[in-house]
């Protein structure tokens, strides 16, 4: 089966060292980064550490730093750096005439089984 490929944003839309989001109805948001070299990525808006937002971190390079633990995460694959472990799910991007796409299908599944991450204590249930 071929890919298809929805449009989600304009390069110029991402902020150079930036992200932005793209929702997804009932799914975690999917983060679209943009670095220093105009390349452009997709990762799952949620770090593989305690579930901290990656859109809100710091591009350097191919990386991004989670805002809530510092951890680096690779932007190409998702996986944290040593000596942190763990991986995100990351999407396929194309770009064409400076229009971001991304696959239809990883957008509709990468990551439905993963719960949004919640703030606060957790409730004991009896």
């Amino acid at each position: 089966m071929s890919q298809q490929w929805k449009a989600v944003c304009r390069v110029e839309d991402i902020p150079v060292l930036g992200s932005r989001r793209v929702v997804r109805p009932g799914l975690i948001e999917v983060a679209v980064f943009r670095n220093d070299g105009n390349e452009v990525f997709a990762l799952l808006d949620r770090c593989p550490h305690k579930g901290g937002p990656l859109s809100q971190g710091i591009v350097f390079g191919r990386s991004v730093a989670c805002p809530l633990h510092n951890w680096t995460i690779g932007l190409d694959d998702g996986c944290a750096r040593a000596p942190d472990e763990g991986c995100t799910p990351h999407f396929s991007v194309k770009v064409e005439a400076d229009v971001v796409y991304l696959d239809e299908q990883e957008l509709s599944t990468v990551g439905a089984d993963l719960l949004r991450p919640v703030a606060g204590p957790v409730r004991k249930t009896a």
